[in-house]
Parts: C-alpha cells; structure tokens; sequence
C-alpha cells in the first residue's frame, strides 16, 4: 500500500470506525454499566464478525449477497428484531441490573461478546462496508495481501474506536450514580437501540 493511498483510507476509514451506530452504542452502554475493561474485551465478538465479514467481502460474496433481495431482507430484519429487542430489554430494566461492576463475571460477559457478535453481523450495512468501501483502495496487482492490509487495519481502529466509547460510558456511568441515575441512562440506551433497529428496518438493498 502506497503511502498515498494509506494517508487517504486512514482517516476516511477511522470515521466509520467513529461512526454512532449499533455496536458503538453497546460499548457506550457496557462501559457504563460494566467498566471499560469488560466493554472492551466483550467487543471481541464485534471484531470477529467484522472479520469474517472482511473474508467474505475480499472472496467477492458480499456482492452477492447484497445483489440478493430476498437475503439482504431476511438479514436486516432478523438484525432489525434483534436491536429492538436488546433495546426493549434495556427499556424495562430495572436499576439492579444496571449495577456497575468493573469486570463482568465469565457468564455474563460471555453474553456481552455474544451480543455484540449478533449486533455486528446482523447488520448489512457492514457488508455494504467492505465491499463497497474497501475497494477503492486495493491494489490490484496484490489483491489477497492489499484486502487483508485493509482489514487489518480496519479492525485495529475500530478497537480505537471501542476503547473510545468504553471510557466515555465508564464516563457517563461514574457521572450517573445511583439507581435513578441508571434506570435513565437504560431507557435513552434502550430507545436508542429501538430506533437503530427501525432505522435499519427501512434500509434499503443498494441499487445494481
């Protein structure tokens, strides 16, 4: 990869990485409720579906799947259902659930990494990504080494960005103490899911 072309991906790729969406939400929410270092670690499941969506895009799949009408659908509403439903969750919990705890316990970080893994893979928007975005900056006479330089360095930002977003809602959480504080912060998370997920609901398939 030229130098040229890295100093263009670079910032272009990290403001996607930036992005408000879905997944940066639940590290928002985590890190609140969870500390930074249970955010950061359950946002594994993020990035291992980030990078099998990184290989499907690099062997020409994703095209296809986006080219598809009937998949593109069944995958963004299932992704769709899914977010309003964690939004929903959220909505209704109650402030013993938002009892900070710097460090989830096994179980319940193995649901976090699972949670954000469904979020991030339930999202074609993401496929959209890498197969749209990513090309424009491969070389093609290397094209295997150049895809997986870009995914690489796509994933390693976006644990820049995850980072980010724990320490802001470890923020907001040691700013919202006590129950009433949380059971707030639960809802504007919760509606804000809900309205990602509705947001995606009306997402439409790419024009061929």
């Amino acid at each position: 990869m030229s130098i040229q072309t890295f100093s263009l991906f670079v910032p272009a790729c990290f403001a996607i990485n930036m992005a408000f969406g879905p997944n940066n939400m639940l590290s928002l929410s985590n890190g609140a409720r969870q500390g930074v270092r249970a955010s950061v670690l359950a946002s594994s499941g993020r990035l291992a579906a980030f990078a099998i969506m990184i290989a499907i895009a690099g062997l020409g799949l994703g095209a296809l799947l986006l080219a598809s009408q009937t998949l593109f659908t069944a995958l963004k509403l299932v992704g769709a259902a899914y977010l309003v439903w964690i939004g929903i969750k959220l909505i209704r919990s109650g402030p013993q659930s938002a009892t900070r705890e710097e460090g989830a316990a096994p179980a319940g970080l193995a649901r976090l990494t699972k949670q954000e893994f469904l979020v991030a893979a339930g999202n074609p928007k993401a496929i959209l990504v890498f197969t749209a975005f990513f090309p424009q900056f491969v070389d093609r006479s290397a094209y295997a080494t150049s895809f997986a330089m870009l995914g690489a360095i796509f994933l390693l930002l976006e644990l820049v960005a995850i980072v980010i977003y724990a320490a802001l809602g470890a923020r907001v959480g040691s700013l919202s103490r006590g129950a009433r504080g949380f059971k707030w912060f639960n809802r504007v998370s919760g509606a804000l899911m809900v309205g990602f997920g509705v947001m995606l609901a009306l997402v439409r398939r790419p024009a061929a």
